[in-house]
Formats: structure tokens, C-alpha cells, sequence
């Protein structure tokens, strides 16, 4: 079987030395993509620089890429080529437009306008004591995985930080039916540890709990080989 996955986080540049990152180390994607391998799956991996990845494997592919341009870029292809997406990676809701001291915003009649303008310096100047960086949204990739391959199996990743377990579920339900997915799995940042991944993997029928990143590989390497 051919199986796609994502991880690690993307990172938005503000500038040649600046940019907003998450803090996403890809350990996830690792252990699936290892357990795929192990089984004698093919597996393309697409993940950052930074994030940690298997050993070398005949039977991996692995893509680097660094924010959602380059994210859509490699992922459209592959998912017309795979049989799932397991999408794992933490992708940047939001780009930088244009970053400017705070003096500029003050004194515009129309702060739209410096919407229009661009950062052109290799490294933005920090000698005022305030900037205001102005962002735009990325698209959200996942919900255009289906336009791009109606067949494949899609599991899809919904984090959230600090909320009850009925919100989490609810947030995740309205994932799996937006985006047509097999599968969501849903966490809350609070709850994992170096030693604990506490989640829920949601189907239109079920909803499996899991305390550990081994258990989620297990879990998701289990619902795809059966249901295949």
C-alpha cells in the first residue's frame, strides 16, 4: 500500500531571519511512518528540516518542504498517486503580509492600504520599540485533499489547548464531515507529556481513546489495513 503522510510544523517567513513556527517535532509522523515501513509499506514522507525522521528505508520517500506554498506544492501530486493521507503535519494558519513600526500604522488613514505593501529588507529593522505585523490566512490544505483524489483514505489531526473533552469532539466531528475524512484524531496540547500523547481517533461511528504516540500509530496502522 501506498501511504502518504505529513508531519513536522511549517514555518511562515517575516523576514531573511525571522518567521512563525510552531513547535511540532514531527516525532508523531516518525512512529507511523515507521510502522508502515515495518510492515513493508511504501511510504512518502513530507516533513521540514527541523523535524525528526526514520532512517534511511528502500521503501521511503521523503519530501522537505518549509511553509504551505511549498506544502501545496509537493502534497497535490502525491496525493493523487497514494492510497491515504495521514496528515499529521501542523500547518500555519497564517502568513506574513507585511511587518512596520508602529508609527507608520498610526499615522495611515487607511491602515488597508499597508496591506497592499511589502517587507523588502533582507532583515527588518529593530530599533523601534513596537512593530505591528500585519498577517493574512493560509488556505487550509485539508479540505482540498478530496478535490484533489475523491478516493483516498484521509485521516486528518485536530489540536486544540485546553478545553473540555466535549468541545475537542465536537470541533473534530465538524472536521471529519467538512473535510470527508475517514478518520479525525483529536488532542489537547495540555495533555501531552514526553511520555503521554492522550487522544481521540473519531470515525462517523466511533470514537477510540489513546494515551501514548505508539498507541496512535498502532490505532491508525490498524483502521487503515482494515480498512482497506
Amino acid at each position: 500500500m501506498k501511504i502518504l503522510i505529513t508531519s513536522g510544523g511549517t514555518t511562515e517567513k517575516i523576514d531573511a531571519v525571522r518567521g512563525i513556527t510552531n513547535h511540532s517535532t514531527g516525532t508523531l509522523g516518525k512512529y507511523i511512518a515507521e510502522l508502515f515501513l515495518n510492515n513493508g509499506h511504501e511510504v512518502s514522507l513530507v516533513t521540514t528540516k527541523s523535524a525528526v525522521k526514520p532512517a534511511e528505508n528502500p521503501n521511503l520517500k521523503v519530501y522537505i518542504v518549509d511553509n504551505v506554498a511549498t506544502l501545496m506544492d509537493t502534497l497535490k501530486p502525491l496525493v493523487k498517486t497514494h492510497q491515504v493521507l495521514i496528515h499529521s503535519m501542523a500547518v500555519s494558519d497564517y502568513t506574513p503580509v507585511y511587518m512596520t513600526d508602529l508609527c507608520e500604522v498610526e499615522k495611515s488613514d487607511n491602515i488597508a492600504q499597508l496591506l497592499t505593501k511589502k517587507n523588502t529588507e533582507n532583515k527588518i529593522s529593530s530599533k523601534s520599540d513596537y512593530q505591528v505585523l500585519f498577517l493574512k490566512k493560509t488556505p487550509k490544505l485539508i479540505s482540498l485533499v478530496k478535490d484533489w483524489n475523491p478516493l483516498i483514505q484521509l485521516i486528518g489531526f485536530k489540536l486544540l489547548v485546553g478545553v473540555t473533552k466535549e468541545e475537542l469532539l465536537n470541533v473534530a466531528r465538524e472536521s471529519l464531515q467538512k473535510n470527508k475524512a475517514s478518520y479525525i484524531l483529536a488532542n489537547d496540547l495540555t495533555e501531552i507529556t514526553p511520555n503521554q500523547h492522550h487522544a481521540f481517533l473519531l470515525s462517523e461511528q466511533s470514537v477510540e481513546e489513546v494515551w501514548t504516540k505508539e498507541a496512535i500509530a498502532k490505532l491508525l496502522y490498524k483502521k487503515v489495513i482494515t480498512d482497506d
